[in-house]
């Protein structure tokens, strides 16, 4: 008798369906992708699929001052409020991730839901949440109130990358460090904060990408002069269907991949000669 091993059918349709799911849900990520980069080429006044003709027309209405200088102002502010909530991730979430790594692993299993609890909350609530707390206390919406709720919504993901990287780092380099005469600034600059550059660099990343693409805490923090790139390009779709919507989406996919494979030639580990 043939045990259940001998028989292909089931491996066939295990194999069946894992390529096929993956196929599909590579299909799904890509193809949204695919057609917003393909829009953006196009010859017609509006958004339409397929394109009408090709053209560079679109890429150059969005790089003309005249034309697009409100959209300017919005990237503007967009990538200053990512770098600024990057800062400011960086300030807590290192220092946290120094002193996590101290710790017993019960006490790190106690703190460590309090920390990634705005990574569950829904962004959508918590900026609801953030304007009425502003307005209680005498804050008003702007541009440095953004910032505050973007680095305390996306700030524990850098604390997540650089906490997984310092898992990995052992005590005694650093205990080393220490005995050989060095100060404890002097071991956190040689030895420990170059151990984490990996995880600080990706958390980075994803709080910069995060924070430029962020509709729902910006929507309620941001003030009328504080226009953001993602919440101009909603008025843009809803006013128009202007097709320099497509050639941002252009733009920022292809500078998205562009930093990450830079980040993957230099994140990536050296092999051994």
């Amino acid at each position: 008798m043939r045990s259940r091993r001998d028989n292909p059918l089931p491996v066939f349709l295990y194999k069946a369906f894992v390529f096929g799911f993956g196929t599909l849900s590579l299909l799904y990520l890509v193809a949204p992708i695919v057609i917003a980069i393909t829009m953006s080429f196009t010859a017609g006044q509006t958004l339409k699929y397929p394109p009408e003709g090709f053209s560079l027309r679109w890429y150059e209405a969005l790089l003309d001052p005249v034309r697009s200088g409100t959209e300017h102002i919005a990237a503007g502010n967009s990538l200053k409020i990512a770098a600024l909530a990057v800062l400011g991730s960086l300030l807590f979430a290192v220092p946290a991730t120094i002193g996590m790594a101290r710790m017993r692993r019960s006490t790190v299993n106690a703190l460590e839901p309090f920390l990634l609890a705005p990574l569950v909350l829904p962004s959508l609530v918590y900026g609801l949440a953030a304007l009425i707390v502003a307005n209680f206390v005498g804050f008003q919406p702007s541009l440095w109130l953004t910032v505050i709720g973007h680095i305390v919504v996306f700030g524990p993901l850098m604390y997540r990358a650089a906490s997984v990287v310092a898992q990995g780092i052992n005590p005694s380099l650093a205990e080393a460090s220490t005995v050989m005469g060095a100060t404890w600034y002097t071991t956190l600059r040689r030895v420990i904060l170059p151990l984490l550059a990996p995880g600080i660099l990706a958390g980075a990343f994803l709080v910069f990408i995060q924070s430029l693409d962020n509709v729902s805490v910006s929507l309620f923090l941001a003030d009328a002069q504080t226009t953001v790139l993602p919440l101009r390009m909603f008025a843009l779709i809803e006013e128009s269907l202007d097709v320099r919507v497509a050639a941002m989406s252009g733009i920022l996919i292809g500078l998205t991949l562009v930093v990450m494979l830079v980040a993957r030639r230099v994140l990536a580990p050296s092999r051994p000669a």
